[in-house]
């Protein structure tokens, strides 16, 4: 069993919830991003979802894009975050790590390079916001393959017949986005 799957089953053995909070990798500062992690973690995190800096982050509101604008302007890359994600493994082996990001930064960098790295480093879990499920087989399996789970959105007014069809590509969880259309504010 992955650190996803075991997370959630020993939780609900207890009729407990996972708390799973996101961050963006080098926000406000590469230096403090394996830090914040490990503190995260302290304060009750159960799973991190670290989000990979990019620079038109179109499934976000301006809060996170915000994030990522001040990660990348720190330099913040792909290989950053997954040397972040190795460090944090150095002395964390059981808190589960997604990488939750957009498919520019993977193909730069090559699916298969990209699997490899991240599984190296101890990424537990994969959510490539503009990889449709219905273009991503092969994805999908590539990542289960290499022991890392494949993780998809779902929103509102997804129907029932995608709800199942993703539900048989995915792994570890399904991310459902609780807010319809593209009109949310956020404010920080």
């Amino acid at each position: 069993m992955n650190r996803i799957a075991a997370t959630f089953s020993n939780l609900k053995s207890i009729n407990q919830k996972v708390l799973i909070p996101f961050i963006t990798a080098g926000d406000p500062k590469p230096e403090v991003t394996v830090p914040l992690m490990h503190t995260l973690v302290k304060a009750g995190a159960n799973l991190i979802e670290l989000g990979v800096p990019f620079s038109d982050p179109m499934a976000d509101g301006p809060t996170i894009q915000r994030s990522s604008e001040r990660a990348l302007a720190n330099g913040v890359s792909l290989a950053n975050v997954i040397a972040m994600v190795a460090e944090f493994r150095k002395t964390d082996k059981l808190t589960p790590v997604v990488l939750m990001g957009y498919a520019n930064p993977v193909e730069a960098m090559g699916a298969e390079h990209f699997i490899l790295a991240a599984k190296e480093s101890g990424v537990d879990g994969v959510l490539i916001v503009d990889y449709p499920p219905e273009e991503s087989t092969e994805w999908a399996q590539q990542l289960s393959n290499s022991e890392i789970d494949p993780i998809f959105l779902l929103s509102p007014t997804t129907p029932i017949e995608r709800v199942k069809q993703v539900a048989k590509l995915a792994r570890g969880y399904l991310y459902y986005v609780s807010l319809k259309g593209s009109n949310r504010r956020c404010s920080s």
